[in-house]
């Protein structure tokens, strides 16, 4: 019967190397790396189109024709006074802030009013309604039919006509909403039916206070689609005291030329209060994407 010393022991348990490193480490690091790297493509993807907007409506237009790609040499600030005089764009500002305020709210509320039905079961076929609302994202604008229309009912070269043809567009607005309503308990609705509360004074009063984020990204997408509207705008409003914003884009296109400075500064212009607005109500995209997606 052998013996193992003191010793021996003491050498067995002292390690003689260092744990290893995982093997997983270093792939997870280049994965991190990678995907770092992607999102700064992405971001100047973005950018890219931005900064150069901007690039080109600080040139002359001989620096422009010179040199269209170049960086420019010697800003021409006064290019946006020039434009907001030219584009007739203080009278046409405040028609495009009351077209908005006034299509987008609508807009909203009647998301509103088709998506809590669809999203409580107040209403049969549930899923034969949400295919609807995503299937109405990709049907073609049917320009021929809303001037027909517009057109029968009174509604042509009117400020009204064209506020609620924009209105009845609701787009992605009951997709959203109903996504989100699946984040608000149901015994919400039925506690408030016990103490008594109808079904619109609950949906117009109540339900707006637990979906405000869900409600203020609808009423944004709304808001700039009606904005940046000319299409529709150039169809249903002849009349030049009726013009939206964008239509003073057209002061700076020619037959055979157009000024490309002003036009971007033009468009600057226009665009400027949708990114003011995206600064201060972006909180509530990020808490509308959040709470849609966590019961969604």
């Amino acid at each position: 019967m052998s013996v193992i010393g003191p010793s021996a022991v003491a050498t067995r348990a002292v390690p003689t190397t260092r744990p290893s490193v995982p093997p997983g480490r270093p792939a997870r690091r280049t994965g991190k790396v990678g995907l770092y790297a992607l999102l700064v493509v992405v971001v100047l993807i973005y950018l890219y189109p931005l900064v150069f907007l901007v690039n080109t409506a600080l040139k002359s237009d001989a620096e422009f024709t010179s040199n269209p790609t170049g960086l420019v040499g010697a800003p021409q600030l006064a290019n946006f006074a020039t434009a907001w005089d030219k584009g007739h764009f203080a009278a046409y500002l405040g028609n495009s802030v009351l077209y908005t305020l006034i299509a987008a709210g609508l807009g909203t509320l009647m998301s509103l009013m088709v998506g809590f039905p669809v999203a409580r079961g107040y209403l049969k076929h549930t899923r034969v309604w949400n295919g609807l609302f995503a299937a109405m994202l990709f049907l073609p604008n049917t320009l021929v039919t809303v001037f027909q229309l517009a057109l029968r009912m009174n509604l042509y070269d009117t400020r009204l006509g064209y506020v609620l043809i924009m209105a009845s567009g609701v787009g992605v607005g009951p997709i959203l909403i109903t996504g989100y309503l699946k984040s608000i308990p149901r015994e919400i609705d039925e506690a408030a039916a016990l103490d008594g509360v109808g079904y619109a004074r609950y949906l117009f009063r109540f339900l707006p206070a637990l979906i405000r984020p869900v409600l203020a990204t609808v009423f944004i997408l709304q808001a700039i689609g009606v904005w940046n509207d000319i299409i529709l705008a150039t169809i249903l409003l002849p009349d030049q005291t009726k013009f939206p914003v964008t239509l003073g884009l057209f002061a700076f296109k020619g037959t055979y030329t157009s000024q490309w400075s002003l036009l971007a500064s033009a468009t600057i212009i226009v665009a400027a209060p949708l990114l003011v607005a995206y600064v201060f109500l972006q909180r509530y995209l990020v808490a509308s994407v959040v709470g849609g997606a966590v019961k969604g």
